[in-house]
C-alpha cells in the first residue's frame, strides 16, 4: 500500500473510535510498525488533520470535527442503500427525506462506478401493514426532544384507553416492527418507563433540560434491563 492510501486507511480507522487508541492498537490493525503510525499521525497533523491525543495515551479525532468520507466499498454501500431505504419507509416524514437527502449527498461524491452501484443496488424494504399504520405524527417531536435533552409533557393512554399525564426525561427511541417505543425517566414513577408512540396523544417539550446528561440515563436502563451496549 502506498503512504498516502495508508494516511487515508489511518483516518477511516481513528473515525471508528470515540475515545483515545493508542499507536499500538493502530499499528495492529493497519499492519504497520508503531514507528510508522507515529510518523504518519505527525504526517496528518502537519496536513491540518482536526487530531488530537499524545504517544503513550492515544488519539482520536477531535470531538465535532467532520470529515466527509475517503471511500466506501461495495459493501458499506449496500448497507448505507439498504438503512436509508429502511429509514424512508419506518422514520418519520423528517428523517425520510433526510434519508433521501443523504443518498443523494454519498451518491454525488462517489466514484462513477459505485453510484452505479447505488442505483441498481436489489436491496429493498417492503412497506408492509405494520408499518403503514404506524402513526408518526409525535415521532419528530420526541426525536428533537430527545437531542436536545428537554423535558417533555406527554397526554398518554394506556392498553384500556385511560387517560394519564407524564413528564419524562426522554433518551431512546426504538423503531419497533409495528411500534415506536420511547424509553425515558418518569417524573410520576420516579423510574424508567416506555411509552409506545401510538398512544401518545399530545406532546410538548418544555423548555428546560432535564438535570441528568443522557448518556447517564442509557447506561443506567441498560443496566436497570440488561441490555448490552452493542444493542
Amino acid at each position: 500500500m502506498s503512504r498516502s492510501g495508508r494516511l487515508f486507511v489511518l483516518m477511516d480507522t481513528l473515525r471508528g473510535y470515540r475515545h483515545p487508541v493508542t499507536a499500538a492498537r493502530l499499528a495492529e490493525q493497519l499492519g504497520v510498525s508503531e514507528r510508522t503510525i507515529y510518523r504518519d499521525i505527525k504526517t496528518l497533523g502537519e496536513l491540518g488533520a482536526p487530531l488530537e491525543g499524545e504517544a503513550g495515551i492515544g488519539y482520536r479525532l477531535k470531538p465535532g470535527s467532520f470529515l466527509p468520507p475517503l471511500m466506501f466499498n461495495t459493501d458499506e454501500l449496500e448497507a448505507l442503500v439498504l438503512g436509508a431505504r429502511w429509514v424512508r419507509r419506518q422514520g418519520d416524514a423528517a428523517l425520510a427525506v433526510a434519508a433521501s437527502s443523504a443518498l443523494a449527498r454519498i451518491a454525488a461524491a462517489t466514484p462513477r462506478d459505485l453510484r452505479d452501484d447505488m442505483a441498481e443496488t436489489s436491496l429493498w424494504v417492503p412497506l408492509g401493514p405494520d408499518a403503514a399504520s404506524v402513526s408518526d405524527v409525535h415521532v419528530q417531536p420526541v426525536r428533537e426532544a430527545i437531542r436536545y435533552q428537554q423535558r417533555l409533557q406527554l397526554s398518554y393512554q394506556d392498553e384500556q384507553g385511560r387517560p394519564t399525564q407524564r413528564v419524562v426525561w426522554p433518551f431512546a427511541l426504538a423503531f419497533l416492527q409495528g411500534c415506536r417505543l420511547l424509553a425515558a425517566w418518569c417524573e410520576l414513577r420516579s423510574g424508567y418507563r416506555h411509552f409506545r408512540i401510538d398512544r401518545i396523544t399530545a406532546v410538548q417539550a418544555l423548555e428546560q433540560r432535564y438535570p441528568v446528561r443522557r448518556g447517564v440515563l442509557l447506561k443506567s436502563w441498560r443496566a436497570e434491563h440488561n441490555i448490552p451496549e452493542d444493542a
